[in-house]
Formats: structure tokens, C-alpha cells, sequence
């Protein structure tokens, strides 16, 4: 027995990597979470070693991973926590945090909600952002019911996209399942302690005039509708907040949940210029959303490191 715990000893200290898995929700190091540890490069992440932490929440992995980007994943009841290693990035003596889940909402909480519309030839292109925060520590985690319901109309079901970003994590591009309502979807995503992002991307035909239908699903949540520079929206419960500085896209903000706008061409006098607002930092990203390559990279980038199963 002495023998076997001084070779364990012995092959973690020579590991090329090891570490604790720590639960920040008992302050405790976990045992028994699933480790992974993959490679990162061009055709996307490939596992190379698999482990489970011990009794006193620590792993090793034998591999070396000198001068390649490598990530290394604990999951913990039913929820998989990141960590990257970039190259040069020293790898003993590694902590990788986990949380214990709830059904429950607890702290995690929506933040924001955004909905850019950009008329593009035939189409208007929709792109929507769900931000949330939560502050606690604990993860929401519903498989059953999902942790974000939204609205999408008929007409874009087929090219809906769905992206989701836990706190410092990548991009991941992910399924939504219907939730028993007429163009109400569900998503399956934990909402780890942190900033968690959301985004969808679909398309409906352009009509003339150009016209959008939504749905509210949370009650008191903010819902601000985006339109680029020279564009303007009309339609009941809508209040001008502002343009965004350096793109002045017009943002406004939506008083009913259902609610129906049409778009159309701003007005030239200068005298009614909003003002400029900055109000969230999810606005940072609108000069960047506003270029049509931009989405195009960002897929690319979800589609090299997506995965089969989920990792959020």
C-alpha cells in the first residue's frame, strides 16, 4: 500500500500536467469530477487523455504540452468547467474551478436584451443578444425546461443560429428545442457564476413596407431595438433612447411584450438628433455587429472549435 501511494506520488510530481479541481460553492476541493484534457489546433480540439480527481480533488496527466494550446475540462453534476493553457503557460499545480447546480434560477438573472435589425437585400437580418449576470455560486442548470425561452417568428425558424458564451469561455454554437408555444424556443445552456451570453441570428423576407414582429418573454426585462445610421423605427410602445457614438445606430426601447414595428428611413433634420447613450456594455460591440464579414468570421470561428455534445 505504502509502495502504490509512493509511485502515485511519484507519477504526479513527473506529470506534464496536474492540478485540484476546486468547488467554489463548498470551498472544498472536489472529488470525483471527469477531467479532460484536449489539444486545440486547426481541426478543432482533440482529447487526448481522460482522468477523475481523487479524494482530495487532485489530477495528472502524463502527456507533455509544451508549445501547443491545450484545454483541460471538469465536468461536475451534469455542468463542464474550462480552463485554457495557452502555449508557454506553465502546467503543474493547475486549479480548475466548479460549481454545484440548481434547478433554480437563484442569482442568475437577465441583464439585457438586444435586437439588431439590418434590412439586406431581400431579407432583414436579425440578431439578438441575451445578456446574463450571475452574481451568486451556484450554477442554473435545467436540462428539462432549459435556463433562456425566446421568441422567434415562423418565417425564421429554418435559419436561426444559436450562440452561447459562458464567462470565459468560447463561443459555441448550440441547438434550441421547441418549448410547446407557437414560435417559443427553449435552450439548454448553464448559466455559470459570471456574465453568460446569448445570441441568436436568423433572417425574415423584407416586406414592403419593411416590418417586425417580437415577443417579450421575461417580465421587467430591458428590450432595446437597434437599427444602423439613417435608419428609424415607428410603432406603439417605442421610446428613442439614443444613438450608439461612433456607428449612431438608433436604439430604442420596447414598452409592451408583444409588440409590432416598421422600419423606414430617418429623419434628415438635424435638430432631432438623439443623443448619444452608452448605456450597457453590450453597445461596445455594435460598430463590429454592424459589419456583414464580421458575422461571417465569428461562425467560422464557433464552427472550428464546436463539439458534438455539450461543454457549457
Amino acid at each position: 500500500m505504502r509502495a502504490f501511494a509512493l509511485w502515485l506520488s511519484l507519477a504526479t510530481a513527473f506529470a506534464a500536467v496536474d492540478g485540484t479541481v476546486q468547488n467554489r460553492t463548498t470551498g472544498k476541493p472536489q472529488a470525483g469530477a471527469t477531467v479532460l484534457l484536449f489539444k486545440l489546433g486547426q481541426a478543432g480540439p482533440e482529447m487526448l487523455a481522460s482522468t477523475k480527481s481523487d479524494a482530495e480533488g487532485r489530477f495528472s496527466f502524463a502527456q507533455a504540452v509544451e508549445g501547443e494550446a491545450h484545454l483541460i475540462e471538469a465536468a461536475h453534476e451534469g455542468v463542464t468547467y474550462n480552463l485554457m493553457l495557452p502555449p508557454g503557460t506553465p502546467a503543474a499545480n493547475l486549479e480548475v474551478e466548479v460549481f454545484d447546480s440548481s434547478k433554480q434560477p437563484g442569482h442568475a438573472r437577465l441583464v439585457q436584451h438586444m435586437v439588431l435589425l439590418e434590412p439586406t437585400g431581400q431579407q432583414l437580418s436579425v440578431s439578438e443578444t441575451f445578456l446574463f449576470n450571475n452574481d451568486g455560486n451556484l450554477t442554473y442548470h435545467d436540462p428539462a425546461h432549459g435556463t433562456l425561452r425566446f421568441f422567434v417568428p415562423e418565417a425564421a425558424k429554418d435559419s436561426l443560429k444559436v450562440m452561447a458564451q459562458a464567462p470565459q469561455g468560447m463561443p459555441v454554437e448550440r441547438a434550441a428545442e421547441p418549448a410547446g408555444q407557437p414560435g417559443v424556443y427553449k435552450l439548454n445552456f448553464a448559466i455559470k457564476p459570471g456574465e453568460t451570453q446569448v445570441n441568436l441570428i436568423y433572417s425574415v423576407p423584407l416586406s414592403d413596407p419593411a416590418r417586425f414582429t417580437g415577443k417579450v418573454l421575461y417580465e421587467g426585462l430591458a428590450t432595446d431595438l437597434v437599427v444602423p445610421n439613417g435608419l428609424g423605427l415607428d410603432g406603439e410602445g417605442l421610446d428613442l433612447r439614443g444613438t450608439v457614438p461612433g456607428s449612431r445606430a438608433k436604439v430604442y426601447r420596447v414598452q409592451n411584450a408583444s409588440y409590432g414595428i416598421e422600419i423606414g428611413e430617418a429623419s434628415d433634420d438635424a435638430s432631432n438628433e438623439p443623443t448619444p447613450i452608452w448605456p450597457y456594455k453590450v453597445y461596445d460591440r455594435l460598430p463590429w455587429i454592424l459589419i456583414p464579414t464580421f458575422l461571417a468570421l465569428a461562425l467560422g470561428f464557433i464552427l472550428l472549435y464546436r463539439r458534438g455534445e455539450q461543454r457549457g
